[in-house]
């Protein structure tokens, strides 16, 4: 038995099964998203889903779903589900008799005497999506129909039906070629054994996507159908269907699925959930690693990336350092990205504490990051259009109508959540990143870079408090701009207390845990924003000016707990072990929920806390797992 399976009752109750989505990646920047039961609620979702470079680099729906049919005595029994204004036709979610992810992901259908597996793997490191089925029962000759439905369009957009698609197909060994627009690949779909492809264009239209709906945007869309495959099967037969970029040899098409099952790791529990799911974010595409920040609408962002990095790499177990040091190295490349914001490369420094506590290589590291570590910290303490050291040693960051932190939500162009000023984690990053980097001079005996930086930090430390300390409320400002402080009652206040190097004492720290606790510690992780606050919004939901709005003025985001965690540990080391692992175990109750054998982008700051945003979140899985790693140390001592 699987450890994520689903069974019938589950899977026939719609309002059960279509809020559970399932995820699979090639590695190298395609995917499979779709629900449960097959049904796609969102413009997002696909079987076939790849980056065109010759469209951009962008993301685009190819094939958006395949409905199976089996015929029997001349009566067709069509397995796929499409929602329509007012109505789910076909329905074939009823025959659905158990659904599981391991390997691969596995529904077995019942229909009448037939029982009929569908298994479906995207390839690694290829664009190619193979789906097996097998005919486990049947008492009658039987006939398998695949009808494939084709988009052809960015994920973040929707098509209609129009007079410029190419209807016309290319033909290739026991399959057909589509490309329905130029600049796209052609779209190969194949089977191993003969078939015919009847030939029935057409569009199906008004196809309506529930979570689009939902969310408040456009959710009608028009899907071409080109036609049908249509072949025989027998009992105990297998035939494999193939999507790819390049056409197939479809005598190889069983035994490369084959192979792909036999070398996957099994998702046996709630960690390898998550060690599997981190491996989703990490690309490998034209030679270069890069961190995808979350499925499925989310891309490439410099501080997603340094702050996901160690859990995704040196706490999942399952990648390498080469991978950390790749994806560093093409981080670090983009300059231009990286410095949009104002915290992002200084979280590389913090990145950097992670790798070195499992390296222990000093030498090494500043070798290697040497020149950007001091490039960075120049341009600090020097100045730029956004960020600048004052005279107090604390970091100005200000560029107007532009959110510079990890706050970053607009409406119609303009920041929910300014926080222009003297932020309190943009400050105690510059400390933690100015700490570190003369801590790896000294050891490397560079005297000009440490002359240069070492009375910086007692500066900061001489002003921080005065700065920051609300006394009142016993807290951190959450920042402090030209008006005073901003006193908020944020999670911002605890990167000062978690960081390696911190400018409050074990009493501060203590004071602002305790308020942290109180107002911003749910089960699922941490409020931006206390409840007390009349600013404060309970629920994620609604159309975009609403969620929004609540993004960051109220949201859990499950990644702050790594924090959270690492300020505990330092006042109560192991004692605080046995508490961190009551608060992670409840996340195994979401892990079959929302994005399947994944976590979330965020939650409702409200209880129940249900999830929200991109169904499987770089930063909530990587904290988690390298949460996981610090109680695994704990344990052992």
């Amino acid at each position: 038995m699987a450890y994520l399976q689903f069974n019938k009752h589950e899977l026939g109750n719609l309002e059960y099964s279509l809020p559970r989505e399932i995820l699979a990646t090639n590695r190298a920047g395609g995917y499979l998203n779709t629900t449960l039961v097959g049904c796609n609620t969102r413009k997002y979702h696909g079987l076939f889903v790849v980056p065109v470079d010759e469209l951009g680099g962008g993301s685009y729906v190819l094939l958006s779903t395949l409905d199976e049919t089996l015929i029997q005595h001349n009566q067709a029994f069509n397995l796929g589900i499409h929602r329509y204004p007012g109505i789910y036709e076909p329905r074939g979610h009823k025959y659905i008799i158990d659904f599981e992810i391991d390997r691969s992901i596995v529904l077995t259908y019942r229909i009448g005497g037939m029982i009929f597996r569908k298994e479906m793997v995207f390839l690694h490191n290829k664009e190619q999506l193979l789906i097996r089925y097998t005919l486990l029962e049947a008492h009658s000759p039987t006939t398998l129909r695949l009808k494939p439905f084709l988009a052809f369009r960015n994920i973040h957009e929707l098509t209609y039906a129009n007079l410029t698609a190419d209807i016309f197909h290319t033909n290739v060994e026991k399959g057909v070629g589509y490309r329905l627009y130029k600049g796209f690949p052609r779209l190969y779909m194949q089977l191993n054994v003969q078939n015919e492809f009847i030939r029935y264009p057409d569009w199906y239209k008004n196809i309506e996507y529930l979570q689009e709906n939902a969310r408040g945007y456009e959710h009608h869309e028009d899907l071409f159908v080109p036609g049908y495959f249509e072949c025989p099967i027998r009992k105990g037969q297998s035939i494999v269907f193939s999507a790819s970029l390049v056409p197939a040899n479809p005598v190889r098409l069983k035994t490369i699925f084959t192979n792909e099952i036999a070398k996957r790791p099994s998702r046996d529990s709630f960690r390898d959930c998550l060690k599997l799911s981190a491996s989703q974010f990490l690309i490998n595409r034209h030679g270069k690693t890069r961190v995808i920040a979350g499925y499925p609408w989310l891309g490439e962002c410099a501080r997603d990336t340094a702050m996901a990095l160690p859990g995704l790499t040196l706490a999942a177990d399952n990648a390498d350092n080469c991978v950390f040091t790749s994806a560093m190295d093409t981080l670090i490349a983009d300059r231009t990205h990286l410095y949009r914001s104002a915290d992002g490369p200084l979280w590389i420094f913090w990145t950097l504490q992670q790798y070195l506590a499992v390296t222990g290589n000093r030498k090494s590291l500043w070798h290697s990051y040497e020149t950007f570590l001091k490039e960075v910290l120049r341009k600090y303490k020097n100045g730029t259009d956004t960020v600048q050291m004052h005279a107090n040693g604390l970091i100005w960051a200000e560029k107007e109508g532009t959110a510079l932190t990890w706050m970053d939500a607009y409406i119609e162009g303009n920041p929910v959540t300014p926080r222009a000023g003297y932020a309190v984690e943009i400050c105690a990053l510059w400390y933690n990143a100015v700490c570190f980097a003369l801590e790896l001079a000294r050891d490397n005996g560079d005297k000009e870079f440490e002359n240069e930086f070492r009375d910086i930090p007692e500066l900061i430390k001489e002003n921080f408090l005065p700065t920051f300390w609300c006394e009142s409320l016993s807290q951190l400002a959450d920042y402090v701009d030209r008006e005073g402080q901003n006193i908020y009652t944020r999670p911002n206040q605890l990167f000062a207390c978690s960081l390696p190097y911190t400018p409050l004492n074990d009493e501060k720290i203590n004071t602002v845990l305790e308020i942290c606790t109180k107002e911003l510690l749910t089960t699922r992780g941490l409020r931006t924003l206390s409840p007390k606050n009349p600013l404060f919004e309970g629920h994620y939901e609604g159309d975009p000016v609403k969620r929004t709005t609540a993004y960051h003025q109220g949201s859990v985001f499950p990644w702050l707990l790594g924090h959270y965690m690492d300020a505990q540990f330092r006042l109560h080391g192991k004692a605080f072990a046995s508490c961190a692992r009551d608060i992670i175990h409840v996340f195994e109750e979401d892990i079959a929920e929302h994005g399947v054998g994944s976590i979330a982008e965020l939650y409702d700051g409200n209880p129940p806390h249900r999830p929200h945003g991109c169904i499987s979140n770089a930063r909530s899985v990587a904290e988690l797992l390298r949460i996981m790693k610090i109680i695994e140390k704990y344990r052992k001592l």
